[in-house]
C-alpha cells in the first residue's frame, strides 16, 4: 500500500540518499521501496520501472548540479567565479557521488528533458567565462577543459586514485589557478 503523501521528490530524494551512501549500482526498486516503506509496485506511480528511475536520478542530479554552481557563482566574476564553480562542482561530487554517478554513467543524450538539464550546467559555466571575452569556438572548449579538470579531478578522487599523501585541496586549488593561467593566456594571444 502506498505511503500518503509520497511525491515523486521524495522518491527521488531516497533514490539519492541510496545511491550516495550504497552507490548507483546498489539502487534498486526493491531497495528503494523499502526505504520508503512501501511495495515495489507503488514505485510505478513515480517512475517507469528501474530504467525510469536512473533516467529521474540524472535529470535530479543535474538540477542539484546546476543549482549549486548558480549559488557558488552568484556575486562572484572572472577568477573568483571560477574559483567558486570549481569547488562547487568538486563539493557537489563529493557530496553526492551516487547521485552525480548517475549523471555520468545513465544519461540518454537523446532524451530532450536530459539534453536541456545538461545544457542548463553547461549555461551556468558559459555565463561565468563570458566575462572573459571568449566567444564562439574558444568558449566551448574553454568550456569543455574546465569540465575536464573539475570531472577528472573527482573521478580520480572518487575512486582512491591519489595515494600520495598530500593535501587534495591544495592540488586542486593548483589545477584550478593553472586552467586560469591557461585562460589569460588565451585572452593575451587575442590581443
Amino acid at each position: 500500500m502506498a505511503r500518503i503523501g509520497l511525491e515523486r521528490q521524495s522518491v527521488l530524494a531516497a533514490a539519492a540518499e541510496i545511491a550516495d551512501a550504497q552507490g548507483v549500482e546498489a539502487l534498486s526498486l526493491a531497495v528503494l521501496a523499502q526505504k520508503l516503506g512501501i511495495r515495489s509496485p507503488s514505485l510505478y506511480n513515480h517512475v517507469n520501472g528501474l530504467p525510469g528511475l536512473r533516467q529521474q536520478l540524472v535529470l535530479y542530479g543535474f538540477t542539484l548540479l546546476k543549482e549549486a554552481l548558480q549559488r557558488a557563482a552568484i556575486g562572484k566574476a572572472k577568477d573568483d567565479a571560477v574559483r567558486a564553480l570549481a569547488e562547487a562542482y568538486l563539493g557537489f561530487v563529493r557530496s553526492h557521488p551516487g547521485v552525480y554517478e548517475a549523471t555520468c554513467r545513465y544519461p540518454d543524450m537523446t532524451d530532450p528533458e536530459v539534453q536541456r538539464a545538461a545544457g542548463e550546467v553547461v549555461e551556468v559555466v558559459v555565463q561565468v567565462l563570458q566575462a572573459y571575452g571568449l566567444k564562439d569556438d574558444a568558449a566551448i572548449h574553454t568550456v569543455r577543459g574546465f569540465r575536464s579538470l573539475v570531472h577528472g579531478f573527482a573521478s580520480i578522487e572518487q575512486q582512491g586514485g591519489f595515494g600520495i599523501p598530500l593535501d587534495l585541496n591544495v592540488s586542486f586549488r593548483l589545477l584550478v589557478d593553472t586552467f586560469l593561467a591557461g585562460i589569460h593566456a588565451l585572452q593575451q594571444a587575442k590581443k
